[in-house]
C-alpha cells in the first residue's frame, strides 16, 4: 500500500508537470519566435537533469548496453520530442487547457490500448465493463472540465 501511494504521488507530480510544461515552453517559444528553438532548449535541460540524476544513482555505466538494445525502443525518444515540440506550438494557438485535454484523451486511449493487448511488454490488464466505464467516466471529466 506504501508503494501504491508513493508511485500515485510521483505520477500525480508529473501529470501536474505536464501542463506546466506546455504553459511555459510555449510561452519560451513565442518570447523567442521558435518553438522547435524552445524545445530544443528544453531538451538540453532535460538531458542535463537525466544525466545528472543517473550519476547519482550508478546509471551512466549502464548507457554502454543501449546498442545491444532493440531499436524499436528508442522510438520513445522521437515520442518525447513529437509531444514537446507539438505542445510548444499548439498551446499557444489552442489554449494550453485545450491542449490538454486531447493530450489526456490520447493517454487514455492509447493506455488502454497498451494493457489490453499487453503492448511493449506491458502486463494485460483486460478492458472489462467496470474498467470501461471508469475510463470513460473520466474522459467525460476531462471533457466536462474543458466545457467548465
Amino acid at each position: 500500500m506504501a508503494d501504491t501511494l508513493r508511485y500515485a504521488l510521483i505520477m500525480l507530480a508529473a501529470g501536474i508537470g505536464i501542463p506546466v510544461l506546455a504553459a511555459l515552453n510555449a510561452q519560451l517559444g513565442a518570447r523567442i519566435g521558435s518553438p522547435a528553438a524552445a524545445a530544443s532548449v528544453l531538451f538540453v535541460v532535460a538531458c542535463t537533469a537525466s544525466v545528472l540524476v543517473a550519476a547519482a544513482t550508478g546509471g551512466l555505466g549502464k548507457l554502454a548496453l543501449i546498442p545491444a538494445q532493440p531499436r524499436h525502443l528508442l522510438l520513445a525518444g522521437l515520442l518525447v520530442a513529437f509531444y514537446v515540440l507539438s505542445i510548444t506550438w499548439v498551446a499557444p494557438r489552442f489554449g494550453v487547457g485545450n491542449a490538454i485535454f486531447f493530450v489526456l484523451l490520447g493517454q487514455l486511449v492509447s493506455a488502454t490500448a497498451i494493457d489490453q493487448f499487453g503492448l511493449f511488454g506491458a502486463a494485460v490488464k483486460p478492458l472489462g465493463l467496470t474498467r470501461g466505464a471508469g475510463l470513460g467516466l473520466m474522459a467525460m471529466g476531462v471533457f466536462l472540465c474543458q466545457k467548465a
